[in-house]
């Protein structure tokens, strides 16, 4: 794992190409997400294009949904602790929650912004005007400000969580090629070798 300290402006983190790939074959989405990001600071377009091509030939709904899910749980078991909530807490768990319901329903990845999974899966109603006004305050608070429990919002994710902790949906997996992955895997670092 490549990780530099967080400053005001910078949050870096990746990896080498080996384990890049190995995610790859995995269907990990956040590799996805990352070359899905609109913020690029630096890249290689060639290279970019042949891991977002070979993410979407690996790509498994099912494998996502997993990640997702797991996600959402661990991040719920990790602020369910009292009656008070750091506010980003709770979207650490809505925003996989959400995911997993766009992929139970749609052939593409989940969108990387968190407004356009809730315009579209949640367009309207209590629980978005919940939602809504937790947004509000987590852009006025600071990172670790936090506040009572927001029971719409609680129960909204405790109902989600169990229905599909009950009953997975049925998705297809990743189809992708090994070989093609070790064959990019070289040819990254045939292009990248020093000079």
């Amino acid at each position: 794992m490549i990780e530099l300290p967080i400053d005001d402006e910078l949050d870096i983190s990746g990896w080498d190409l080996r384990k890049a790939l190995r995610l790859v074959s995995k269907s990990n989405p956040t590799l996805s997400e990352w070359l899905r990001s609109p913020i690029h600071y630096r890249g290689d377009a060639q290279a970019i294009s042949e891991l977002q091509a070979a993410v979407q030939q690996f790509h498994s709904p099912l494998g996502s949904w997993w990640h997702y899910f797991n996600m959402a749980s661990a991040n719920h078991r990790g602020y369910r602790k009292g009656e008070r909530v750091r506010t980003k807490k709770y979207l650490y768990v809505l925003r996989p929650l959400l995911a997993c319901q766009w992929i139970e329903n749609e052939p593409t990845p989940p969108p990387m912004a968190f407004e356009d999974l809730l315009d579209r899966l949640l367009p309207e109603g209590t629980v978005r005007n919940a939602i809504d006004q937790l947004l509000a305050t987590k852009r006025r608070s600071a990172e670790v400000a936090d506040g009572p429990r927001i029971a719409l919002i609680s129960d909204y994710i405790d109902a989600g969580l169990a229905r599909r902790g009950n009953t997975p949906p049925l998705l297809t997996a990743g189809q992708g090629d090994a070989n093609a992955l070790d064959e990019l895997f070289r040819q990254m670092l045939i292009a990248h070798a020093p000079r």
